[in-house]
């Protein structure tokens, strides 16, 4: 299985999560890749879309391969990698170092993409946390995790294609996986896309403050 881009695997998400006939969705992208699969979510659902502001923690050598992940807020949650730390050796120092490091850039997206909107609730809703496709499944989890306090009434991972063993691990964590594919041939997310170019802060914006004014306009008497 395909997809031709994201926008096509938010799609094909849209209409395998709206079958589930959720009350009260808020859409939450996994920048900078989740969001253009989440805004065609967002757009489906009728739902608002916001993010969750995570931010991997790579192995010294290996950036790709996700160590652990940071989200922020007012108490950051910090998600390591157990099987992976102990397979590569990563000392607490580096952890300590990235983890300060993850946090600034978190900052800086926040200010760039979000321009000023607060967060949107998600206390009592069904919390649909979007990416375009997890590997290891730290980052998701991180953001599961911080999404959780904000006081959901469901958290939903919604995602194109991920190993079926992260599959496994996440429906631990979430009450509901929705992933469209999970090839035991797993060996990277872009793999599974025809076009996978790398998403820029200007398209992150862009669709968020589409998002906005859309919902906004909605609401309009």
């Amino acid at each position: 299985m395909r997809f031709e881009d994201r926008a096509d695997a938010g799609r094909q998400l849209a209409a395998a999560l709206v079958r589930l006939e959720l009350a009260s969705p808020v859409v939450l992208a996994l920048p900078r890749g989740g969001v253009p699969v989440a805004y065609e979510v967002a757009k489906a659902l009728k739902a608002p879309l916001d993010l969750v502001l995570v931010r991997k923690i790579g192995a010294p050598w290996q950036p790709e391969l996700a160590v652990g992940a940071i989200v922020d807020g007012d108490e950051p949650e910090l998600v390591i990698n157990e099987d992976v730390r102990a397979q590569i050796g990563v000392a607490d120092s580096f952890l300590r170092k990235e983890r300060d490091v993850q946090l600034r850039e978190i900052e800086r997206r926040r200010q760039l993409y979000l321009e000023g909107r607060p967060p949107l609730p998600v206390r009592d809703c069904a919390a649909i946390l979007v990416d375009d496709g997890i590997a290891t499944g730290a980052t998701m989890r991180a953001a599961l995790r911080a999404t959780r306090r904000r006081q959901p009434r469901s958290t939903i991972v919604a995602t194109a294609v991920a190993p079926p063993e992260t599959v496994d691990v996440l429906r631990g964590e979430a009450d509901q996986v929705v992933c469209l594919y999970a090839p035991a041939n797993f060996h990277g997310v872009g793999q599974f896309y025809s076009d996978f170019r790398q998403v820029d802060d200007a398209t992150v914006a862009k669709l968020l403050r589409q998002a906005a004014e859309g919902a906004r306009e909605s609401h309009a008497p």
